[in-house]
């Protein structure tokens, strides 16, 4: 998965470029899509940040063999992101999950 399918994604099924953000919590990885978005004025990265940001976040998912995983959620969710409440996409690393959960991203 790319940055620019990951955006392609975010646009065709919630309309807007969504933020997208990895989270590790009590040894399971999220992806989350968070409520705001590139087309808010208010947004903190420019639109080359946001898809620099979006490289980035779509090579770890590659790396881990989530690619399937991510976008078979989001097209089948019902959840959208919204004020104060992301959409939480689960990441199952399978075995090689320790090596993953050493370092940071």
């Amino acid at each position: 998965m790319t940055g620019e399918e990951l955006h392609q994604l975010l646009l065709t099924k919630w309309g807007h470029s969504y933020d997208v953000q990895l989270r590790r919590t009590q040894g399971k990885v999220f992806l989350q899509v968070m409520w705001k978005y590139l087309e808010q004025a208010s947004f903190p990265l420019s639109e080359a940040e946001y898809l620099a940001h979006l490289d980035m976040i779509a090579s770890y998912v590659s790396a881990w063999g989530g690619t399937a995983q991510v976008q078979g959620f989001i097209e089948q969710t019902r959840d959208r992101p919204r004020l104060g409440k992301a959409v939480n996409i689960p990441i199952d690393l399978g075995e090689r999950a320790s090596e993953w959960m050493l370092g940071e991203f």
